[in-house]
């Protein structure tokens, strides 16, 4: 016959408090959820520093491309691109401490373009035209996959997107050495710095103001992080990276 166990009944092998006694020769653990706390440190937010990096970078490179500085010029303008490196790996660093891979991965890869980018032209490296060349085609196919998961967040994006064009005539011009295609890549350059421009600003005013002001087209899961209550942003938190046991 079969017997149900009542609450409360305490069986021979139970301990004092009706906990029962684990079997002989087993561990048990006590379950810990009870006891876990999760922090969240709220971060302002680095995107705007982001943007502005880029759009910065953006505007010396297509200066040079477009002849307002002189060739002798490149290693001053490769000085002062550099630092959007360190701004940049900063902008990534915080990105992953908020959660947000994608903008973390853009961001950290943003900035490994601007180191190679200041290191080949500021020492004038051999072969650094063609070597560049590649390296922008190579950012072309990164950057198609990462504009293909970014469209709920429209101002990645849109920065994306502008910076498709740009990265396929750089890459041609390296390897072709065809002048009219650094032309076109200095003009697309002074495109990618103003939308990035614009990118930065709306995200500075929403974040003060608390709203959208100026629109940047959220959708999906990236207007739902914004509009949505506490039990949105907390939703599968137990599986995420820093939480979950393995990446």
């Amino acid at each position: 016959m079969n017997t149900v166990p009542v609450a409360g009944a305490q069986s021979a092998g139970d301990e004092p408090g009706g906990t029962p006694a684990p079997p002989s020769g087993r561990r048990f653990e006590a379950d810990l959820r009870s006891m876990t706390r999760i922090n969240l440190r709220p971060i302002a937010s680095p995107m705007p520093l982001g943007f502005f990096t880029v759009a910065i970078a953006s505007v010396m490179t297509a200066c040079l491309q477009l002849g307002v500085f002189d060739p002798a010029d490149r290693t001053a303008v490769a000085l002062c691109v550099l630092p959007a490196f360190v701004l940049q790996l900063l902008v990534s660093y915080l990105a992953f401490g908020a959660r947000d891979v994608i903008a973390a991965t853009l961001m950290g890869v943003f900035a490994g373009s601007w180191l190679a980018y200041g290191l080949v032209m500021g020492t004038g490296a051999a072969g650094g035209s063609r070597v560049l060349g590649v390296f922008n085609l190579a950012f072309l196919c990164f950057g198609a996959l990462m504009t293909a998961v970014t469209r709920p967040k429209r101002a990645l994006w849109l920065v994306l997107a502008v910076s498709l064009p740009r990265w396929t005539a750089t890459g041609l011009f390296g390897l072709t050495g065809a002048e009219w295609l650094k032309y076109v890549s200095g003009g697309l350059g002074l495109l990618v710095a103003l939308v990035a421009t614009y990118a930065a600003f709306a995200l500075m005013l929403e974040d003060m103001r608390g709203e959208e002001v100026l629109p940047i087209g959220r959708s999906g899961p990236a207007h739902s992080a914004v509009e949505g209550d506490l039990a949105v942003q907390l939703r599968n938190l137990e599986r995420q990276a820093g939480v979950r046991r393995t990446l």
